[in-house]
C-alpha cells in the first residue's frame, strides 16, 4: 500500500545553521555515532550526556535572575526579593559607565547611570549592593569584562569587610573581552593588555579563590548579534582556545587554571537543535583539552555552562507570547545539561523587569524542574535519531570552522581581519531577509498579528538617581585619604607597564576607595584605548 502524505508546507526545512532536515530520522542517520568513543555514560568522557553522573538527581542547576539597575540599594532590593522567591544565585547587571571604566560623573556617563544596570563607582556602592547578604553562603555572577578585574576586587574587598575568607567565596565572572571585539563592543584596551588582565586573574585566584570561576566563556553575546548555533559553539570554542593559550604563555600550568573557566551559552527557539548544540560543545571541548592541551584533570576536560533564554527573540509585539519563548528555550538549556539558568522576563523587549515579570520568569525555571520529570534522569533524549545526528552534525560543521581558524594564525588573527565579524553580519543579514520574505514565522511580528492587548506595566529608572550617585561619588572622594588613594593607583600604573600580577595593585586600590573610572584611567595611560577596525 503506498504512504500517503500532505504536501510539503516549505520547500526545504533546516535548522538555523543551515542543517538539512529529513522527513524523518533513522539508524542510517546515527551510523558515525560510536558509543563509547562519542557518549558514554553521564559524567565519562566526552561528557556529551553531561559532565555529572547523575545530573539534576543530584543537584538542579544553579536558578539564577539576572538583574541590576539604577543604585545599589534598589538592586539590593531586588536580589533580596529573588532569593525569597527562590533564586539559588545571584546575577549582577552593570550599567554601561561601569562596563567601559567610566564613573557616573564623567561627561560621557551622562544619561546613561542605572539604566541598563546597576552604577558602582567605588566599594561603597558596592557594599550597599551586598549589604545583608552573606558572601560565603550565595554565589554570585557578575557579568562585566572590561573592567572585570576591578569588579572582582570591589567584591573580593566586600567579603574581607563581611570576614568571609576568600576561599569561601563562591561565584564567576565573565571576564569575556574577546567577544567585546566580536559582538558586543563594551571593550577599553586593546586586545593584548586585555588579555593580560584575564590571566592575571586566573592565577590570583588560582592561588587566594579557588571557589571562583574566573571566565565564562560567551557564546550567548555572538548569537545575539546573530550567528547560527554552529558559529556560537565555533567562535566561543575559539575563543576559549585563545584564553588557554594565552594563560600557558604566561606561565600557568594547564590543570591548574582549567576546571575554573566556565562557558555562557545561549538558548534559541529551535529546541532541538539547541539541546544538541549544548552536547555538541561539550564534547567538543573536552576533546580540544585532551587532545590539544593534554589537561590530565577530568574537571579541566569538562566544559560548564550557564545559559540564558534568547534576548532577541522577544518581541515588544503581544509580549505575554514570549512566557512561551522562554520555557520553550529554558527546556531546550535542561535537556542539554545546563549547570546554571536565567530565564528572560516577557517585557524585556520593552524595558528592564517588573518584579511580577521577573517572578514569572523564575517560575518557569521552577515548574521545569519540578513539575516536568525532564530533570529527572540524565540527558532522556540520548540515542534519539535526530539528537545524535544534529549534536554530530553541529560537532563537525563547528570543527570545521575551528580548523579555518586555526590557519588563519588563530582567533585574535580572525577578530583583527573582521572575518569572525562578517560570518556573524552575513548570517544576521540572511536570518532578517528571512523574516521578511516570510520564509521564517515570528509570532505576533510577520504573522499572526494583534492590535489588542500588547499594553503591559513596565519598569521606568527615575533619571533623578543619575545625581544622586554623582553626590554619592563626590562625597566618597571628599572623605578617602587622598594620598593613600593617590600611592595606590601610582603602584598600579607602574606594574601595568611590568609582568606583575595586577590583581592584589587593583585589590588596594579599591580598598583605598579608588574608583573605577580611576583605576581604569590609570591603566588606559599605559595601554591606551582600542579602535574598532571595520569590518565592511
Amino acid at each position: 500500500m503506498p504512504t500517503r502524505k500532505h504536501a510539503e508546507r516549505r520547500k526545504r526545512f533546516e535548522t538555523s545553521s543551515g542543517v538539512d532536515l529529513p522527513v524523518a530520522f533513522d539508524p542510517a542517520n546515527t551510523e558515525p555515532v560510536e558509543y563509547e568513543k562519542d557518549l558514554n555514560p553521564p559524567g565519562e568522557f566526552p561528557y556529551t550526556r553531561g559532565i555529572y553522573s547523575n545530573m539534576y538527581r543530584g543537584r538542579l542547576w544553579t536558578m539564577r535572575q539576572y538583574a541590576g539597575y539604577a543604585t545599589a540599594e534598589e538592586s539590593n532590593a531586588r536580589y533580596k526579593y529573588l532569593l525569597a522567591q527562590g533564586t539559588t544565585g545571584l546575577s549582577v547587571a552593570f550599567d554601561l559607565p561601569t562596563q567601559i571604566g567610566l564613573d557616573s560623573d564623567d561627561a560621557l556617563a551622562a544619561g546613561e547611570v542605572g539604566k541598563v544596570g546597576v552604577a558602582i563607582d567605588s566599594l561603597e556602592d558596592m557594599q550597599r549592593l551586598f549589604d545583608g547578604i552573606p558572601l560565603d553562603s550565595v554565589s554570585t555572577s557578575m557579568t562585566i569584562n572590561a573592567t572585570a578585574a576591578i569588579l572582582l576586587a570591589l567584591y573580593l574587598a566586600v567579603a574581607r569587610r563581611q570576614n568571609v575568607p576568600f576561599e569561601k567565596v563562591k561565584g564567576t565572572l565573565q571576564n569575556d573581552i574577546l567577544k567585546e571585539y566580536i559582538a558586543r563592543g563594551t571593550y577599553i584596551y586593546p586586545p593584548s593588555p586585555s588579555l593580560r588582565l584575564v590571566t592575571d586573574t586566573f592565577a590570583f585566584c588560582a592561588h587566594s579563590v579557588p571557589n571562583w570561576n574566573t571566565i565564562s566563556i560567551s557564546g550567548y553575546h555572538i548569537r545575539e548579534a546573530g550567528s547560527t548555533a554552529v558559529q556560537e559553539v565555533a567562535f566561543t570554542l575559539a575563543d576559549g582556545i585563545t584564553y588557554v593559550e594565552a594563560a600557558l604563555r604566561a606561565g600557568l600550568e594547564i590543570d591548574d587554571f582549567a576546571p575554573r573557566i566556565s562557558f555562557f551559552f545561549n538558548a534559541h527557539n529551535n529546541l532541538l537543535e539547541e539541546i544538541a548544540k549544548f552536547r555538541a560543545a561539550r564534547r567538543l571541548w573536552a576533546r580540544i583539552m585532551r587532545d590539544r592541551f593534554k589537561a590530565r584533570d577530568a574537571r579541566s576536560q569538562m566544559l560548564r555552562f550557564h545559559t540564558q533564554t534568547a534576548g532577541s527573540s522577544l518581541t515588544a509585539q503581544q509580549p505575554k507570547v514570549n512566557i512561551v519563548r522562554t520555557t520553550i528555550q529554558a527546556l531546550a538549556a535542561v535537556l542539554g545539561g545546563t549547570q546554571s539558568l536565567h530565564t528572560n522576563a516577557m517585557d524585556e523587549a520593552l524595558a528592564l523587569p517588573t518584579e511580577e515579570a521577573a517572578r514569572l520568569a523564575l517560575r518557569t525555571q521552577q515548574v521545569i524542574a519540578y513539575e516536568s520529570g525532564v530533570a529527572d534522569t540524565a540527558d532522556p533524549l540520548a540515542g534519539s535519531y535526530a539528537i545524535e545526528q544534529l549534536t554530530h552534525e553541529i560537532e563537525d560543521r563547528a570543527s570545521n570552522y575551528l580548523e579555518r581558524i586555526d590557519a588563519m594564525g588563530g582567533m585574535l588573527r580572525a577578530i583583527e581581519t573582521g572575518y569572525v565579524q562578517k560570518e556573524i553580519q552575513e548570517s544576521a543579514y540572511r536570518y532578517q531577509r528571512a523574516i521578511e520574505k516570510e520564509e521564517s514565522v515570528v509570532v505576533g511580528v510577520n504573522r499572526f498579528q494583534s492590535e489588542q492587548g500588547n499594553a503591559i506595566p513596565t519598569l521606568r529608572v527615575n533619571p533623578a538617581i543619575e545625581q544622586q550617585q554623582i553626590e554619592r561619588l563626590r562625597a566618597v572622594r571628599e572623605r578617602r585619604d587622598s594620598a593613600v588613594v593617590e600611592t595606590a593607583l601610582s603602584k598600579l600604573e607602574t606594574a601595568a607597564g611590568s609582568t606583575e600580577n595586577l590583581l592584589p595593585l587593583i585589590l588596594e586600590s579599591v580598598e583605598a576607595y579608588a574608583t573605577v573610572g580611576e583605576i581604569s584611567n590609570r591603566l588606559r595611560n599605559v595601554w591606551g584605548e582600542y579602535k574598532e577596525t571595520s569590518t565592511v
